[in-house]
């Protein structure tokens, strides 16, 4: 039987009564599938109760083969061996034993068929550019991409039917991105990945579009699902026109018939005051002429309450495009205005910066390998780190938006927390402005450990950006790990109406490209180097 995933009925309610699904149907079969939705659409619950780590309130999950998942959030211990960290500790024991000469039958048994285990798994590290990576070492001296990769190692070793990759390029710097997108290309069997990275899901071969509790199938990649969206989209906005234009002629043909049937209302009226007929004729006129003036009322708001239904389903299939507004005068930066000077820093772990001077409403880059010294070039900055040596100064208000979005208080609701970072403002001023970030009305009230990923970073973006002092210097680190692609669009729009300096420390290229960035700088070998936008693969 070929490897499949069958979803039958599916409902699931978290703990605080919350529904995600309800009767949801889904089937994947051999190929690679995308997975896309909005934050909050229930992608990631779908995958941990397709792998099993979650239990469905009803319905039915059939996996036919072996099903490997990779986490969104994965953590490994760091005392581990990288061996016990792929799976295949015991084999490489009892290979070693059965070489230095044990010929024990439980070192068999346990080896199996797997005699080359150890070959496979430093070919497998090596394609994924580990190959720096020993068995024997502990997981302590790899970096946060780097176990990553680790993890999608140990799943390639296994060779499961079924992979579900959950947001697998966070974290990772562009190399390691081009070694997983290698490995995603070269997979054989069945793989559902949810993603928000454009180059990754180019690469799949159908999108499942998860909305409102139901999956809609697009053939092709995102570029092509992109492509008929917009299709869908005109034509559904086409339809939103008609049945408007439907609705205002359903009503004035109900105002006409209105008008012209109390016209014969009142000429039934004066024949009868006049008594001009005899009265059983008047009277059999009468009740025709009502019931004839029933019907056809009923007859006209019959077709309006059809007009409005056909209008409320047009508008129903045109998705929400809202958009944060960010007009906030006071972060605007004059150019040649000094923002920040970098003179001879050194910092904690290493990295130096012999000099750096920004200037105006510039606009950043900050590229580097995984634990080359962003983050804490960044920190050091926003005075998080004290420096070794040297000195990093800051001429106008800086607030950082660091990549765990840990600046919001989860037993505050979105507001309190904006009114943490703006004291002097008054209740009504935080939600107007709330409202452009689209938490409007009782949105605003929702604890933030309520809210879904892009919810929350959208939550953190308000308060940053609404902080008195306005802020006109602002650090973003990976601000779209873990943002749908509607909320990098929302992120991006933000970010194209803000007037202050920007420093963004990213391995997103194509979020980069659209937010217009000025100056590309690298962090390479503990250095700070300006670089252009070619040696990248930026095209300017």
């Amino acid at each position: 039987m070929p490897s499949s995933i069958t979803c039958t009925s599916l409902s699931f309610t978290w703990s605080d009564g919350t529904p995600v699904f309800e009767d949801l149907d889904a089937a994947f079969g051999p190929g690679r599938t995308g997975l896309v939705g909005v934050n909050g659409s229930g992608k990631s619950t779908l995958l941990k109760l397709i792998a099993g780590e979650l239990t469905p309130a009803d319905g039915d999950v059939r996996v036919a083969g072996e099903v490997g998942y990779l986490p969104q959030n994965v953590t490994l211990d760091t005392a581990l061996k990288v061996d016990v960290a792929l799976g295949i500790a015991a084999q490489r024991a009892a290979l070693h034993a059965i070489e230095a000469g044990d010929v024990a039958e439980e070192h068999f048994e346990t080896v199996g068929d797997d005699w080359d285990v150890e070959e496979r798994a430093l070919a497998t590290l090596g394609e994924l550019g580990l190959g720096h990576v020993e068995l024997d070492r502990t997981i302590g001296e790899v970096s946060g991409g780097e176990s990553v990769l680790l993890r999608l190692a140990a799943l390639l070793l296994r060779r499961p039917d079924v992979l579900l990759l959950d947001e697998p390029t966070n974290n990772l710097d562009l190399y390691a991105r081009r070694r997983l997108y290698s490995a995603v290309e070269s997979w054989p069997g069945v793989m559902v990945v949810v993603s928000h990275d454009r180059e990754l899901l180019d690469l799949v071969d159908q999108i499942a579009d998860l909305r409102s509790g139901e999956i809609t199938r697009y053939g092709g990649n995102y570029s092509a699902y992109e492509e008929a969206l917009a299709t869908e989209q005109e034509a559904a906005e086409r339809m939103v026109r008609v049945a408007e234009a439907d609705l205002k002629k359903q009503k004035r043909e109900l105002v006409d018939a209105q008008v012209k049937l109390a016209r014969r209302k009142r000429y039934g009226q004066k024949m009868w005051d006049q008594k001009r007929e005899p009265k059983i004729v008047m009277g059999a006129r009468k009740r025709a002429a009502q019931e004839s003036a029933g019907k056809h009322r009923i007859m006209h708001e019959e077709k309006l309450a059809d007009a409005k239904d056909r209008l409320d389903e047009a508008v129903e299939a045109v998705r929400d495009d809202d958009e944060i507004r960010v007009d906030l005068p006071y972060t605007a930066v004059p150019p040649g205005r000094g923002v920040l000077t970098l003179r001879d820093l050194e910092l904690v772990y290493g990295a130096r910066v012999a000099g750096l001077d920004l200037h105006g409403p510039e606009r950043i880059a900050l590229i580097g390998r995984n634990g080359s010294g962003k983050t804490t070039l960044l920190r050091t900055i926003a005075g998080e780190l004290a420096p070794v040596a040297g000195e990093a100064t800051a001429h106008v208000p800086l607030r950082f938006l660091p990549q765990r979005l840990d600046v919001l208080d989860d037993e505050l609701s979105v507001a309190e927390n904006v009114a943490r970072f703006a004291p002097g403002a008054t209740n009504n001023r935080i939600r107007a402005r709330l409202a452009r970030f689209l938490f409007r009305g009782a949105r605003a009230d929702q604890k933030a450990a309520t809210l879904s990923g892009g919810e929350r970073f959208r939550a953190a973006l308000a308060a940053l950006m609404l902080a008195e002092p306005a802020p006109q210097l602002l650090m973003l680190d990976e601000p779209t790990n873990n943002l749908d692609m509607a909320s990098v669009r929302q992120l991006t729009s933000a970010l194209e109406s803000y007037e202050g300096a920007l420093i963004v420390a990213s391995h997103d290229l194509p979020f980069l490209e659209s937010i217009g960035i000025t100056r590309w700088l690298m962090v390479e070998e503990g250095e700070l180097k300006e670089i252009t936008p070619e040696a990248v693969g930026y095209s300017a």
